[in-house]
């Protein structure tokens, strides 16, 4: 059986060409100026992403992720925020790899169908690898300065994790 998907890319590709023959541009060329500046990209990318990367693998190797994890269990808790999923919490603004082996953890330990893994799930779709976000577009860019950018994203974060609680607690109710 032929799966109609195993040909969209090769599809796409000779489209392009067939479009740049027809225009009259020279599609190699442009293929490898594109690259070419990819490639730089990247290179400005590469230094801050990595940072992010060892200091996420750090905090999670050290125990520093249980520490800040058991200081912000009772401000959890006032928010009926569930302790199990704050690690949760500090690494999705951070790691979406981390948060998605917490998050799988989670799953596995309570079952997605318990307030614990709802609530997980919730916070999984609605909030953001905010610090992983910025260093990469704004590194891209050579932006230095966030401005309003940082707050306003982490206000973002903390309203999606508190209501991503409350939202299951009223939805079981």
């Amino acid at each position: 059986m032929i799966n109609f998907t195993d040909f969209i890319l090769p599809a796409i590709v000779t489209i392009i060409i067939i479009f740049g023959a027809i225009k009259g541009i020279n599609v190699f060329d442009t293929f490898l100026d594109g690259a070419k500046s990819g490639f730089k990209t990247v290179l400005g990318i590469a230094p801050p992403l990595i940072a992010l990367i060892v200091a996420v693998n750090m905090l999670k190797s050290s125990g520093g992720l249980n520490i800040i994890t058991d200081f912000l269990s009772p401000i959890a808790s006032i928010l009926k925020i569930p302790k199990e999923v704050t690690p949760l919490m500090i690494l999705s603004p951070v790691s979406g790899s981390g948060a998605i082996t917490i998050f799988e953890s989670i799953l596995k330990d309570f079952g997605p169908d318990s307030f614990v893994g709802r609530t997980a799930s919730v916070m999984m779709g609605s909030t953001e690898t905010t610090f992983y976000a910025t260093t990469l577009y704004y590194g891209s860019c050579n932006i230095k300065k966030t401005r309003h950018t940082l707050p306003c994203a982490i206000c973002a974060d903390i309203v999606s994790f508190i209501f991503s609680a409350r939202a299951i607690e009223l939805f079981l109710e």
